[in-house]
Parts: C-alpha cells; structure tokens; sequence
C-alpha cells in the first residue's frame, strides 16, 4: 500500500468523520511500508517487504466509547467501522476518565521524513549486509544480524476539526559477531531516520573487534567498580528510568518519584549536577513526531536541570485533576553530554570496568527503580587509562537513579536505544555475582 500524502490521508479521514452520528468521533490512520534482511552464520536467512495501514474509529456517545478498526477503504468498508464502533459504544459502560476531543491546534513541521531513506530498495539493503558480511568472513568469525527500513505515516482528525498529519522514516542494524569457538562475543545496535549516517561496515568492525577482544575472559571477583558504559550499555539500563517521569503514578505512590508520606519529587536534586535531561521532537539527532495520538502538541521539554527535577508528564485527565496543563511525554530524549569520546573516558580511569551492554534486566523494586540483569557480548577490566583483558560477564543491582547520583563524568552523546545518551563514566557501581555467559 502507497504512504499516503497529507491531502490523500486528510480527504479519507473528513469522509469518515461525515459518517458519524456520534457526540464526538475520533480517527487515525496509520501506514508503513519497508522491508528487511536476517542473517545469521554468515549467510542470509530471510528477506521481506511488508505494507500496511490501517484506519481506527472510537465513537463516543456521553462518556460511552467504542473502538473499531479496518484495512478497508471503499466507502462501504468506511461505514461499516463506523456504524460498528457505534455500536460498541453503546454497549460500553462509562468511561469516568473521559476526555472530550480537543480542538484545531497547532503543530510544529516535523523533520522525521528523510526522501534517501524512503528510496531504500532491496538492492540497497542487500548492499549494506554484503558489506557488514564482509568483516566477519574476513575475520573468520561468524555473524548474525537484522537490517531494517520503514517509511510510515500517521494522521489524525476529530469531529471538533482537529487535524494532525506525520511522515517519517527509519533505518535500523544489529548484529552479533562471534568467534568460531562460541567463547568471544561482540555486539552493536544502531537506528537513524537518515540513510546517510548508517555504515554498516564500520559497526561490523566494532562487533568483531569485540568477538576477537573478548575471548579469554577471566574471572574477577563481583563487587563495586568504576564502569565506564557505553551509550548501548547506559541507555539499556536507563530507558526504565523515563518512564518514571509520569505525574500520576508518582502522587498515587508507584513510582520513584513519589515522595515517602505523599506527593512528588518534582523539584528535588535526584541526581548529580551534572545530569540534565530535556526531550525535543525537533532535534534533528533523534527527530519524532510533534503530537500525541489524541492531538496535544509536543514540544521541548526539561524534564531535568543541573540534577533538579523540572517536570513530570501529565495526562490531560490527570492534569484537570491536578489544575496543572497537560504536558506529554517524548520519545526524543536526551541526555546532555560533554565533548569526550570513549576512548577519552577510559583513558581517565585508574582502575575500571568498561561495559557494551546490559540484557535480560528485570525490575526488584518500582518505587526504588532496583534492577537487576546482565552484561553481554565484550566486558572488559580498565587499568591505569587501558583496557587490559576481558572479564567474564556480571550480573548487576543497581538502580538508574542511584547511578545518576555516582556519575563522574560524561561524554559526548550519540543516538542509540531510547535516546541521545553519552558514554558515561560511573562509580560504585554495583555487580553481584559472576556469569559463564558470553
């Protein structure tokens, strides 16, 4: 199916909100159209082009709402998702948290469409594995990985006149490199909304560089460290922490931002000084769309200053509850960095663990935001500003909030995971016990 333009997506979704006979009636159309490539032992496994989109209609009658959806678009198809999400409605029970649909807003352009990107092609795709393919087979070392691309739209209307309209697209790679004899392991992720930035030759060099590196880990006692995280292995552990910035969990006491006797955090020095955290759905770095799924415009946002919490996200429910205005979450986080690289960091660390990444992390305790999990695919010991030897793999206990509070210093963010996230180096980092895993 064709990724439709903003005027095509905007004549589907007036003619639907014709067919209404609803109190209010909201709709959302959404498309994508993209395809991939799986490898695994150095040799393609898979290959795909998937299309789609797909309307959505919630009817509302008082505070009563039904939803229904369909990937039909003739005028029959139309009516018929709209008359059925009526009819659910009708069966519904009131919703007590209902929120009428806003009105006309007003959105900033967002830059998350690169045209390069959108012109991918299976030959481009094929090129990109061919080259990363190249590394391990050079190497003699084995690889497995995933190449991604979409191109993808998402608009939206409402019956107070609201209309909203987004195109974006996306490139993502991962892959594994491994030594013949299972006993080294090198990883790497990336994702970008332009073609351009993505080199999947000089990623794959990284993963095997780790796969030869880390072969022959020794054993070292688990304990508390100076860690220097990559920004893979940061933003693993700290993309649990942003979903935390929510008001209403925070004074209904469920999260780490909840205040001991009541209340919120909002306001405290939570973390080190030299933390600051803002979204913007405008950097061009790590660019999303500028509304929500129900039209509340996003816009740049502190969400932490020089370690002080500046804001926390509000609903537009909960912020009628609160008197407060509603203020969104983003997906484009970022925390602010310096201008170090890496390599500048380990230079600067006496005595150290350096850490590609974290998996299988499983939350202890929400309120404290305790997790714990494992680190994976190139654990390295650090002496005197060197990496000196690989070490067998920990498991860790540590909270993000408790990690933000030990940073000694940070480097210059790069995208990865959930956001912009420098290399950062940590103290007193906490590992609990050993693990034979690669």
């Amino acid at each position: 199916m064709a990724i439709l333009s903003k005027e095509e997506a905007q004549a589907i979704l007036k003619k639907v909100i014709g067919f209404s006979k609803a109190d209010s009636c909201e709709v959302s159309l959404n498309g994508s159209d993209g395809g991939n490539i799986r490898y695994a032992r150095n040799a393609v496994s898979t290959a795909g082009q998937i299309s789609t989109m797909s309307l959505g209609v919630s009817s509302t009658f008082g505070k009563k709402t039904g939803v229904a959806t369909i990937n039909e678009f003739d005028d029959a198809s139309l009516q018929k998702v709209v008359k059925r999400a009526e009819e659910l409605a009708m069966l519904a029970p009131e919703n007590p948290e209902f929120m009428p649909p806003l009105g006309p807003q007003t959105f900033a352009e967002s830059n998350t469409y690169n045209a390069k990107t959108a012109a991918m092609t299976p030959d481009t795709r094929a090129e990109m594995v061919g080259k990363s393919l190249s590394v391990s087979k050079a190497a003699g070392l084995d690889a497995a990985g995933f190449l991604e691309n979409s191109t993808r739209f998402n608009a939206i209307m409402n019956s107070k006149g609201l209309f909203a309209y987004n195109k974006g697209t996306d490139v993502s790679f991962s892959v594994t490199v491994r030594n013949k004899q299972g006993t080294g392991s090198g990883y790497v992720e990336q994702g970008f909304n332009d073609l351009d930035k993505m080199d999947t030759l000089a990623l794959s060099k990284i993963a095997a560089s780790k796969a030869n590196g880390s072969a022959g880990a020794k054993a070292i006692e688990p304990g508390k460290y100076t860690v220097i995280l990559e920004p893979l292995a940061a933003s693993d552990i700290i993309g649990n922490m942003f979903r935390g910035f929510d008001a209403r969990s925070a004074d209904e006491g469920r999260s780490f931002m909840s205040k001991k006797g009541g209340g919120t955090r909002l306001g405290e020095q939570l973390f080190s000084e030299n933390v600051n955290i803002y979204s913007d759905p405008m950097n061009t770095e790590i660019p999303s769309s500028t509304f929500t799924g129900e039209g509340l415009p996003v816009k740049r946002t502190q969400w932490v200053e020089k370690g002080i919490v500046k804001n926390l996200s509000y609903s537009r429910y909960w912020a009628a509850q609160k008197n407060v205005q509603p203020l969104p979450f983003s997906r484009s986080m970022v925390i602010e960095g310096g201008t170090q690289s890496l390599e500048d960091l380990i230079k600067s660390t006496e005595k150290g663990i350096l850490v590609t990444r974290f998996w299988y992390i499983r939350s202890v305790d929400p309120q404290t935001l305790l997790l714990t999990g494992l680190t994976r695919d190139g654990t390295f010991y650090i002496e005197n500003g060197e990496i000196k030897f690989p070490i067998k793999n920990f498991r860790f206990n540590e909270s993000p909030v408790i990690m933000l509070n030990n940073v000694e210093a940070l480097g210059k963010p790069v995208r990865t995971g959930s956001g912009l996230i420098p290399p950062m180096k940590i103290r007193d980092f906490t590992f609990t016990s050993l693990s034979d895993a690669i």
